[in-house]
């Protein structure tokens, strides 16, 4: 049976969320607010949560995950970023933007694209995400909360709740989110970025035009 956390979305109460941070080291997967939509999050170094994880979504090893992280400085640590790519986070950060990029040696192989070594990284702007992740002390691996065999995500936390509740071990409700998803754009190609979906994120605000 999973905790349910019902925390303010522009305060959200530090208690709460240290608990639910607890529940994620001891190796728990938790639906959770983002600025896009609810996601399913666990550890990243945890296999048997982020099997967990991706037996709840139903996806294979070559759907990729996300690492959410607080910063610019902390997403360097598992990402190889230069300059160019640097300049171009900065704008997108925090923000409903997925960057996919070269995965440094901190991922593990098995979060990581299985043929390309890539990972999809972001710093959510939600006050609520970067709480937890604040109590967690490390990013969080990510997917979005969409139902198996459906194309929405999940934007009601009692819904989640009853749904997922013999499945996941924690669900934090801060009400709706936006229910849009992220814009990935892929930051792998030395020739240009490429816009891989396109989301809430307006690829203006990085500078780029993919018209």
């Amino acid at each position: 049976m999973s905790q349910y956390f019902e925390v303010h979305p522009e305060n959200p109460q530090p208690r709460l969320l240290k608990q639910a941070a607890q529940i994620l080291q001891q190796g728990g997967v938790a639906a959770i607010p983002t600025d896009s939509s609810y996601a399913l999050v666990c550890q990243l170094d945890d296999k048997s949560a982020v099997d967990q994880l991706r037996r709840i979504r139903e996806v294979d090893d070559k759907h990729h995950l996300t690492l959410l992280c607080r910063d610019l400085s902390e997403l360097a640590s598992y990402a190889r970023v230069d300059n160019k790519q640097y300049r171009l986070l900065k704008l997108g950060t925090p923000g409903p933007f997925t960057f996919i990029l070269e995965a440094t040696k901190e991922v593990p192989r098995r979060v990581s694209h299985p043929s390309r070594r890539t990972i999809g990284l972001r710093v959510p702007d939600h006050k609520v995400t970067q709480a937890l992740l604040e109590a967690h002390g490390q990013p969080l691996l990510a997917t979005t909360l969409i139902p198996a065999g459906e194309t929405d995500p999940m934007n009601d936390p009692e819904d989640i709740r009853q749904r997922y509740q013999k499945l996941v071990q924690a669900v934090v409700d801060a009400g709706a989110c936006p229910m849009e998803p992220t814009t990935v754009v892929d930051l792998t190609d030395e020739t240009a970025p490429q816009l891989v979906r396109l989301g809430r994120g307006d690829p203006a605000r990085l500078g780029l035009n993919f018209d």
